[in-house]
């Protein structure tokens, strides 16, 4: 009796074992063939990024996530002899790319040279901004939605914007209207994720716009259930400590002022139809609206910036369907009390803060940071563009992003919340 026991007990272990086995090796991009070789993903090296130790706040994983995370480590050990086909110089034309997208030609590139700022102390600057974020995160004096959950708590629907590059350890947490599309682009080149006539881009502006935001490209947390299913959130945590973490952010209105320009001042079929003919029927009084956007701009019929912040005010807008990406707060797509990020980026720096995440990813030699559009919306236009709205709803809306200003270090815009 005694060894049928053991016998089956011996089966049970060596059927689990097989099961991560298979769920490791799984297909081409899984975490068994990444290349981890970053300068600071943890556990850090001393001195990789100023004001972070190894293991800092992160607590014992449990006992399935230290066996799995054994096993992966055994993986990239076998792995470590297989050379890098991307480690090569990637040479930068001088040739300026074709650029088809509506958008894209509307703000055009900005091709001029970017002196670096010696002035600026990135390290410096990186330590100020995560202790920022940590500070507030601890506060409990200082709250707003789901800032008290674990991260066990975010649904797998919430993470579809944490995009995974297993060959480099990094994990970016994209958010829309600052610099996404480019550094999708940069994460496309990285990962290898998309071919040009069965050969992996190297140059990220010659990936096709399309192409960059369509979500088949990109590996994803929320992918991570279909893959390794109950597994998912373990190998989550493992990557979530090993893999180097970064996000970039913008200053709430102006963020919100560039999302109503591209969206609604362009023509975009499908924003017309999910949010400007709504917007119109609700807040200017408009009836049968045509159905295209084409016909709505040739009648001069277009959302206004009064209509957008009625619509963003609006308690009826969440109850239909959560914000659209292009103007949920970055707390809500990028959980930064829950997931502890190596790098916070601002795009008002974004030429220097992108060269220096680069480099800290020793990744500097593979590709450049895509160069920056010109008319990019800047903060000097908050006064304009706030100036028919209402105070009581600027202050209603400073209240609705305010986490994503205070969590991010961002002036409190008193000029606008004040006669």
């Amino acid at each position: 009796m005694t060894k049928a026991r053991l016998l089956r007990l011996s089966v049970v272990l060596v059927s689990i074992f097989m099961i991560l086995l298979i769920i490791v090796y799984w297909d081409n991009v899984g975490t068994a063939h990444f290349y981890l070789h970053t300068s600071f993903s943890r556990p850090h090296s001393p001195g990789a990024i100023p004001g972070i130790t190894a293991g800092e706040d992160w607590e014992a994983l449990p006992d399935v996530d230290e066996f799995l995370a054994k096993l992966l480590s055994s993986s990239l050990k076998q792995n470590s002899s297989i050379p890098r086909k991307t480690e090569q110089l990637l040479v930068q034309g001088s040739s300026k790319p074709v650029v088809s997208n509506l958008e894209e030609n509307v703000r055009g590139y900005d091709w001029s040279a970017h002196n670096d700022r010696n002035s600026l102390d990135q390290e410096k600057l990186q330590i100020e901004r995560q202790r920022t974020l940590r500070e507030f995160c601890a506060n409990s004096s200082f709250t707003f939605p789901t800032k008290e959950r674990s991260f066990d708590d975010i649904p797998n629907y919430e993470l579809n914007h944490l995009i995974v590059d297993d060959r480099h350890g990094i994990i970016y947490c994209y958010v829309p209207k600052v610099a996404c599309t480019n550094w999708k682009r940069v994460m496309i080149v990285l990962s290898e994720s998309l071919l040009n006539q069965g050969v992996p881009y190297q140059n990220p502006l010659d990936i096709p716009r399309e192409h960059v935001h369509n979500t088949s490209t990109h590996l994803t947390f929320n992918k991570f259930w279909r893959r390794y299913g109950k597994f998912s959130r373990h190998l989550m945590k493992i990557k979530l400590k090993k893999y180097t973490k970064f996000l970039f952010v913008r200053d709430p209105f102006v963020r919100l002022i560039s999302a109503f320009r591209s969206k609604f001042e362009l023509e975009n079929e499908e924003f017309y139809r999910r949010f400007a003919i709504p917007m119109l029927k609700l807040y200017s009084n408009h009836t049968n609206l045509p159905t295209s956007v084409s016909e709505a701009f040739g009648a001069g019929l277009k959302v206004s910036f009064s209509d957008f912040i009625q619509y963003l005010l609006d308690p009826r807008t969440e109850k239909m369907a959560p914000f659209n990406e292009h103007w949920r707060q970055v707390y809500r797509l990028c959980h930064p009390c829950q997931i502890d990020y190596d790098f916070i980026g601002k795009l008002e720096t974004l030429d220097e803060d992108a060269a220096y995440l680069l480099q800290l990813l020793k990744v500097d030699r593979l590709l450049r940071f895509p160069p920056s559009y010109r008319n990019r919306t800047a903060s000097s236009w908050e006064d304009n563009w706030f100036a028919k709205i209402p105070l009581a709803w600027r202050q209603q809306l400073y209240k609705l992003y305010e986490a994503d200003f205070v969590l991010f270090d961002y002036p409190k815009p008193e000029n606008l919340l004040k006669d």
